[in-house]
């Protein structure tokens, strides 16, 4: 198709297209990663022994399990959202609840756009509104009309174009998009493509080597409603950079290495038996051969049984390349398997590193949310003064080790009650959930002051114990003493106005 609307696409479309392939097959793993043909072929292998070579060789996934790590931290804490004028708008809460009229609600979509912005670099998310005839917001949400979501992956964005405004800003002016492929017989696919710009929206329709306008309606919002999501901003604007871009090479390196893994085993347990063609053998445990009487002494049947030695160094090898793969995503102190020889310096480090990298996704998420909740008031005719907070920090803590120091500080004996009051609250901080620390941190306040009071309240509460008002332990109950034997007996008061005993 020479000048084709649908042909013709961005100039960094096909230079990106074979990484997207690459990395959606390296997080989806299994067959899909199997397909890929990422396993070398041997000298002289058919294709049926490295078909049984593909099936035997198991994939272990990082890459699967970084995004997945990524996405578990960015959402421990969902984001909070201040609607404030639009929060009684009517198609607030159905959109909320259902933002894609798939079921699925705005959070549980924003997680998915995260996940594959991780695994292809981004992707466009999309809030169009159907057209209707409908004169009221009422009979709009009778008729279901209102906006929804579409996650767009990069392989279906086939063209695109920004142009500076006057005021500086890069504004969205060109996308082309592929909605759908139907196939129609075996040789023949039907594909429909949708071109949006500021004023029209074009609808095309290509079978094989033909395509057709179908049809051009105006773009009644008046701009294009596509919203960028990177997982990383790269130079180039409307391409993102992968969180599994050096990752996903060094997993294929591991599938081959787990690939001669599984032959150096196969092969140094079962040797292989050499001897002539008229020597009558069998393999197996207690096999039988039977030679030839005339047969010459020295072409008797013999076993090569190679050397499992290189099994250590390709095991080796793989670990390096592990812990590669957590230095390149700040994981070694998350997915670490065993015991860590970092020092507490190093750890905090990688942590603080770790923390950074979730805090500028979260950044990212936080304006693409801002930019969506924009357009969705311009589709609903309102003010947007709606405000997104994603959290700022992610808090990655050793709890063990920090409550380990906490209990030596502890048990150093320092005489200050402001220390003892700290090392409390940071327990509690370590152990209980937001809605009980309030109340913990006043217990803590209002028992350590008591405890080291020495004014007028702890003067009366002996005042009382020597006139025999309250026992010793209801007093030490009071001031969070524990209690002492024979503390509960009233003291009797002597006639010339002291004690007969003493707290």
């Amino acid at each position: 198709m020479e000048n084709s609307v649908i042909e013709n696409t961005h100039p960094v479309y096909e230079d990106y297209k074979h990484r997207w392939s690459f990395y959606l097959r390296s997080y989806m793993g299994g067959e899909d990663y199997k397909e890929g043909g990422y396993l070398t072929s041997y000298i002289s292998e058919d294709k049926d022994e490295y078909a049984r070579r593909l099936d035997l060789t198991p994939m272990d996934n990082h890459c699967k399990n970084i995004v997945h790590i990524y996405s578990s931290f960015l959402w421990r804490v969902p984001p909070t959202r201040a609607f404030n004028s639009l929060a009684n708008n009517s198609a607030l809460t159905p959109f909320m609840k259902d933002a894609d009229l798939d079921g699925r609600s705005f959070d549980a979509f924003m997680r998915q756009a995260q996940v594959w912005s991780s695994v292809y670099g981004h992707v466009w998310l999309m809030i169009d509104k159907p057209q209707s005839n409908a004169s009221t917001r009422a009979e709009e949400l009778e008729q279901e009309i209102r906006p929804y979501m579409t996650l767009i992956t990069p392989e279906n964005v086939f063209d695109w174009k920004y142009e500076r405004t006057p005021s500086g800003r890069h504004k969205l002016v060109y996308l082309k998009v592929r909605e759908s492929v139907d196939r129609i017989s075996n040789t023949e696919t039907e594909v429909y493509y949708r071109v949006w710009r500021e004023d029209t929206i074009e609808t095309w329709r290509a079978t094989n080597n033909e395509e057709q306008h179908l049809e051009t309606i105006d773009n009644t919002l008046g701009k294009i409603p596509a919203v960028f999501l990177p997982a990383n901003r790269s130079p180039l604007r409307g391409i993102g950079t992968s969180d599994i871009a050096d990752v996903s090479y060094m997993q294929r390196a591991i599938y081959q290495e787990l690939s001669e893994v599984e032959q150096l085993i196969r092969i140094s347990n079962h040797p292989t038996l050499v001897k002539t063609f008229e020597t009558d053998a069998s393999a197996g445990a207690g096999a039988v051969i039977n030679l030839p009487d005339d047969m010459d002494g020295n072409l008797k049947p013999y076993q090569m049984q190679p050397s499992g030695a290189n099994l250590d160094a390709v095991m080796k090898s793989i670990k390096e390349k592990v812990e590669s793969i957590n230095r390149m995503s700040h994981m070694g102190a998350v997915r670490g398997t065993q015991a860590m020889t970092q020092s507490g310096v190093a750890m905090q480090t990688e942590f603080q590193m770790l923390n950074a990298k979730l805090a500028e996704k979260a950044d990212i998420l936080e304006l693409a949310e801002e930019q969506i909740f924009d357009l969705f008031c311009q589709w609903q005719q309102v003010t947007n003064d709606v405000e997104v907070f994603y959290p700022d920090a992610f808090d990655l803590r050793d709890y063990d080790k920090e409550l380990v120091f906490l209990q030596q500080m502890r048990a150093t004996g320092v005489k200050s009650v402001t220390l003892a009051q700290e090392i409390d609250k940071k327990i509690a901080d370590l152990v209980l959930d937001d809605d009980m620390l309030a109340k913990s941190h006043n217990e803590i306040e209002t028992s350590t002051q008591t405890v080291g009071d020495f004014s007028e309240k702890t003067q009366i509460y002996s005042y009382h114990i020597d006139a025999g008002v309250v026992t010793p332990n209801e007093v030490r109950e009071k001031i969070g003493l524990e209690d002492v034997a024979g503390g509960d007996v009233l003291i009797e008061p002597r006639e010339d106005g002291g004690s007969s005993e003493q707290v």
